[in-house]
């Protein structure tokens, strides 16, 4: 293997290495402080408070036809990294990325649930991928504009008829530069079918705040596949319900019961109930009994069900009453 002095260097001083650091940190600095770019980032803190995008005419420019300030703002950022990079080519660009050989992500900025990024997903990788058999749906809204490259694309739309299906309408559109779309993630989503060159994006996406999930569709039949939390925070509190569970941490049950009978969303509690039940039967089934008489809960309905079952294969349960309070 070759090793460029440079590198060998820093086996033995890697001072060269941090000073870059420091200068790419400086360089995005700067660029954050530009009067324009500010005024951008101070939008996106009120958008993820909960303005809307019209509320924030800066945002809103960036994903309005004839603009052209996307491009402005993409360009502007490209210059002042790949300045400093050729400057400090031992460092690199202090944001956060992801890559899997085919999307790439560079995350300009992000405030709470919002995030500001460049996509470019690689034509190439497109290529070895098998065509998508389903399609996710998801709590949050997506503007996107392309900067560059073209794609055939197909935007499904959904429509649940079930509990565990849906009406799915699917429509072809091409997209080039110049492309502007919004996507309500909980009712449409998009499918790649062939990209020339690489797409590449300016992506500004909000993360609802709710308690929706996020849901995935069998294309050909509409059937429901997968059904998984809509935000981190609840996917994180799934975890350690579970972690807890195989732990056999029966002192956790209260505070289990007390979730499942709570505000979240109604996958977390039905999962906070489950392992209630399976650490503690008598404090899961209390909670259990609570909410099958509470006929304005969502699980009002499936936890009754739940207890009828349970009586029956165990009628001792029967003398289980809910709580009064």
């Amino acid at each position: 293997m070759i090793a460029h002095p440079e590198l060998r260097a820093l086996r033995r001083d890697d001072s060269p290495q941090c000073d870059a650091q420091d200068a790419l940190q400086l360089a995005m600095d700067d660029w954050r402080a530009k009067p324009h770019i500010a005024a951008l980032l101070a939008e996106l803190k009120c958008f993820a408070a909960g303005a809307e995008l019209s509320d924030c005419p800066g945002l809103a420019g960036l994903f309005t036809p004839g603009t052209g300030q996307a491009p402005i703002l993409a360009k502007d950022f490209a210059a002042t990294t790949c300045t400093a990079l050729a400057a400090f080519p031992l460092g690199h660009v202090p944001l956060r990325h992801f890559t899997d050989g085919v999307t790439s992500t560079l995350l300009i900025a992000r405030e709470g649930n919002v995030t500001l990024s460049l996509v470019s997903i690689d034509s190439e990788g497109m290529r070895h991928r098998p065509e998508s058999a389903s399609a996710s749906f998801s709590p949050n809204h997506t503007w996107e504009y392309v900067l560059g490259g073209s794609a055939a694309v197909e935007l499904v739309t959904c429509q649940p008829s079930g509990p565990r299906d849906a009406t799915l309408t699917r429509r072809a559109l091409d997209i080039g530069p110049g492309s502007i779309m919004h996507r309500d993630g909980q009712r449409e989503a998009r499918l790649l079918h062939r990209i020339d060159g690489a797409l590449v994006s300016l992506r500004l996406q909000r993360r609802q705040n709710t308690a929706e999930v996020t849901r995935e569709y069998d294309l050909a039949s509409g059937a429901l596949l997968h059904q998984a939390a809509g935000n981190p925070r609840d996917s994180r509190i799934e975890l350690m319900l579970a972690l807890l569970g195989r732990m056999g941490r029966s002192d956790a049950a209260p505070l289990m019961a007390e979730l499942a009978q709570g505000e979240g969303s109604t996958a977390l509690r039905w999962q906070a109930l489950r392992e209630c039940l399976a650490l503690d039967t008598l404090a899961g089934f209390a909670a259990l009994a609570a909410i099958a008489v509470t006929p304005e809960d969502a699980l009002a309905g499936p936890a009754g069900a739940l207890r009828a079952q349970l009586v029956e294969a165990h009628p001792q349960l029967q003398e289980v009453e809910p709580c009064p309070a």
